[in-house]
């Protein structure tokens, strides 16, 4: 049964998770009847324990499906890739070190990781970190960052972005406001962080201001509570974190993209209506949905699409604001490179890995 071209219009809103290294009747439904602008990749959907070549091959079947069953010629074809812990695809995929590590090779780093995305038809990185290591006792954050000061981690994420953007793999800076001083896992709970505004100016924006004087033309948000400035909701479904403050005070013209809204800080909000029309209205442009957690089946993602639906037809959601974000989620996939599935030489792996190696040691 074909899908309600409204539900084909939040497709245009969503990047999904696929389940395997092969596409099961569920993802199918999905691609066919969502027609999702984007994927976000997993370890899960890289063949373990075979040889590079066969792995890739199978790999380049399901990209190849994605796109047949999603009949789009130019998607979003996006991976988490930080390095460390932050590593999706087996080797020989260079995994480069912590971005904390990289100093002022960073851009090096990330031009030789683009070069390695490209290879697997991967056109956009959720990368850098724009966050702070500010508190040593944060479980998700940590060395995931480039610095323990806003300006060491401004410096370490522009030219991480920089080497992205030269290499041809569009960046997208995260986590806005800033997740780099919480106590807890957003994949867990959801972390509350007690900083005014003007302690958010006076460090946790400073990076994402120098991404966005650089164009960066993605920024992620936070599942993050900040009562001091919004008591109500978490960074993402916040009208003034997103409008007042990055639209507005920021001066951000880029597509605002949901972390995914499977992690636990959020998941049993979107599962109520009108939480889709709240994450617009806030200045939410694109929603990833990983589909990792176990409830996470495919008639969650059809909720969360039938909610956008039914926020249209009672108006709870603003057409103007609805195009309004297609036109930036427009902008965003016509200048962005679609590529092809290719084996990488064994010279260029050889070249990264010794450069991996010389970041992690700090050889100079």
């Amino acid at each position: 049964m074909a899908a309600a071209p409204d539900l084909h219009r939040f497709g245009h809103h969503l990047i999904v998770g696929i389940s395997d290294t092969k596409l099961n009747d569920d993802d199918k439904r999905i691609l066919s009847e969502l027609k999702p602008v984007g994927i976000i990749f997993y370890a899960k959907n890289f063949s373990y324990g075979v040889h590079y070549e066969e792995w890739l091959q199978i790999y380049q079947d399901l990209v190849n499906q994605i796109r047949q069953y999603a009949e789009r010629d130019a998607m979003l074809m996006t991976i988490d890739h930080e390095g460390g812990s932050v590593h999706r695809p087996y080797l020989p995929i260079t995994r480069f070190p912590h971005a904390f590590l990289l100093q002022s090779r960073a851009r090096e780093v990330a031009k030789a990781a683009g070069v390695e995305l490209k290879s697997l038809g991967i056109n956009l990185s959720w990368a850098p970190v724009a966050d702070i290591f500010s508190n040593p006792d944060n479980p998700i954050i940590g060395p995931r960052a480039f610095g323990i000061t806003p300006e060491t981690a401004a410096a370490g994420a522009r030219d991480y972005f920089l080497g992205l953007r030269e290499a041809g793999i569009i960046g997208c800076a995260k986590h806005f406001p800033g997740h780099g001083d919480t106590s807890t896992d957003s994949h867990l709970e959801l972390p509350i962080l007690n900083l005014t505004i003007g302690e958010l100016r006076n460090r946790e924006l400073i990076p994402f201001q120098t991404l966005i004087a650089e164009e960066v033309p993605m920024i992620m948000t936070a599942h993050i509570l900040f009562p001091q400035i919004d008591p109500n909701v978490p960074a993402t479904l916040s009208q003034t974190i997103l409008t007042e403050i990055l639209r507005e005070e920021l001066n951000f013209a880029g597509v605002i993209v949901s972390d995914d809204l499977d992690m636990k800080a959020v998941s049993k909000m979107y599962s109520k209506t009108g939480t889709v029309a709240q994450t617009f209205n806030a200045g939410c442009d694109l929603f990833i949905v990983s589909r990792n957690l176990p409830s996470s089946s495919v008639e969650r993602t059809f909720a969360i699409a039938q909610d956008f639906v039914n926020s249209l037809s009672n108006s709870s959601l603003d057409e103007r604001i609805v195009e309004a974000a297609r036109m930036r989620i427009d902008s965003l996939v016509a200048t962005t490179p679609q590529y092809s599935v290719s084996t990488l030489d064994q010279e260029t792996l050889k070249q990264h890995a010794e450069l991996a190696i010389a970041c992690a040691f700090k050889v100079t």
